[in-house]
């Protein structure tokens, strides 16, 4: 999908799986896995993966965890983001951050248009906690790796500006 990408430091990433089934063993986790292999292959460093029930608190908790250990730069959750009635990856996602990234879900949702309609059922959701950007993907395997791949051009540049990187705002200024 993607070359690595060279860094000055590791970049570091946990994966939530959101899932009934999955979370009781009914059927097999694809989209974290699939997640998980693409960061590796473009030099992301996993510090944590989990699956959890469509249940808000739990996955409000494993954010907070995850974001307030300081080991994570971003956390993708996929999973829980439509219109189900159990779908609630979004609101447990906003309960956590502390600055609302709305520019990356639009970004998702306006590539993902050119794909499928459906694309406009997405709630996801985005922000950052702490120094940890967070970022709601579907729960399709594919629909999460296209997702991904609009965000993967950034995200380098949006962990250095969370780690106050000084090399960071480099691509700010007016070339001469």
């Amino acid at each position: 999908m993607t070359e690595p990408q060279p860094s000055r430091q590791a970049w570091r990433v946990a994966v939530l799986t959101v899932s009934d089934r999955s979370a009781r063993g009914e059927r097999a986790d694809v989209s974290g896995p699939v997640l998980v292999e693409q960061m590796k292959a473009v030099g992301w460093q996993l510090k944590g993966q989990a699956v959890l029930p469509d249940e808000q608190v739990q996955i409000s908790a494993m954010l907070k965890e995850w974001a307030d250990s300081g080991e994570c730069d971003l956390i993708l959750t996929t999973g829980g983001t439509g219109f189900a009635p159990r779908d609630v990856t979004p609101e447990a996602t906003l309960a956590v951050v502390e600055r609302a990234t709305p520019g990356l879900a639009e970004a998702m949702r306006q590539a993902s248009l050119r794909v499928t309609p459906h694309a406009m059922l997405s709630r996801a959701a985005a922000g950052i906690r702490k120094r940890t950007l967070i970022v709601n993907l579907p729960g399709s395997p594919k629909a999460a790796m296209e997702n991904l791949a609009v965000l993967l051009p950034v995200l380098p540049h949006a962990i250095a500006l969370l780690r106050d990187d000084p090399s960071s705002e480099q691509g700010h200024q007016a070339a001469d």
